[in-house]
């Protein structure tokens, strides 16, 4: 963030006039302007969409929307809620907020799968299958995403620990004795959790390997990952749209339930009798 602006601010005698009305509300307003389009922006300051362009290029940016990514980037983590209540009422206005949500998750989905890394996908896999534990970290909104994995990590092996944490003391006393031969799983989206970053600084130290689910190399998470799954999330309101993340983690289950396919299936055919046997579904009788 700091680099950007700097980069803006130490340029504004070399713009154009134009361009100068467009680095300052950049600079005033990066919350809004990260995500308006260039003829929104342009309309804004009271610039042609070709001038937005045309800034862009002299920051050098292949085009607006790459000027539009990094500011996105890099400013995500630092909204706050009611910012991001802000920013949702500039984006969606009055549009058809079902269709545009629901869009933008797809849209979100096609990112993912044009920028993860398939070999880091299929690393992660024959590290699961040969970890002593597997640990499973995820707080807040990332919460709902780590006990999905833990649920069905629980029906496929053992060595499960899915960390269950209010407080930074909590997380520590769960994963003390994290070490070489297991591997941590950590989940977060901005806004990123410290409690989570900081549990994979303390794996990584102790020797395990250590997956960062996140949504991009620019993440802190990265910075202690021995692999960095990427999935694209996005901000809707104060909420966290979590669509992609969820179908690589789904993706995930999936390749590893296929590895064990046969293991799965016995311990399936016993849940299945136990499940009759305490009905813990409900059966619809066919009639």
């Amino acid at each position: 963030m700091n680099d950007l602006m700097g980069k803006i601010q130490s340029r504004l005698p070399e713009f154009s006039k134009g361009q100068r009305l467009i680095a300052r509300y950049i600079i005033d307003h990066y919350d809004k302007a990260a995500f308006m389009t260039a003829s929104r922006l342009g309309a804004t300051v009271g610039v042609s969409e070709s001038t937005v362009v045309r800034f862009a290029t002299e920051l050098g940016y292949s085009g607006y929307p790459y000027l539009q990514r990094a500011l996105q980037e890099m400013i995500r983590n630092k909204l706050t809620a009611v910012q991001r209540m802000e920013v949702t009422t500039d984006r969606l206005g009055n549009q058809d907020i079902l269709r545009t949500v629901l869009n933008s998750d797809v849209e979100k989905i096609r990112m993912t799968l044009d920028e993860i890394n398939r070999d880091d996908f299929s690393a992660i896999v024959e590290e699961i299958l040969a970890a002593k534990h597997i640990y499973i970290l995820g707080v807040r909104s990332s919460a709902a995403l780590s006990s999905f994995i833990g649920f069905y990590f629980n029906l496929m092996f053992d060595n499960v620990r899915l960390i269950h944490t209010n407080s930074a003391s909590e997380m520590f006393e769960q994963i003390l004795r994290v070490g070489e031969g297991d591997i941590v799983i950590g989940v977060s989206f901005p806004r990123y959790s410290k409690r989570t970053l900081q549990a994979l600084q303390y794996s990584h130290s102790s020797g395990a390997k250590v997956v960062a689910l996140t949504d991009s190399r620019l993440s802190p998470l990265s910075r202690f990952a021995d692999y960095t799954l990427i999935a694209k999330s996005d901000m809707v309101s104060f909420v966290d749209s979590l669509v992609a993340p969820l179908s690589v983690i789904n993706a995930l289950i999936v390749a590893l339930g296929m590895r064990k396919k046969d293991q799965i299936s016995e311990a399936f055919n016993k849940l299945e009798n136990i499940w009759d046997e305490y009905q813990v579904y409900e059966k619809l009788d066919n009639e």
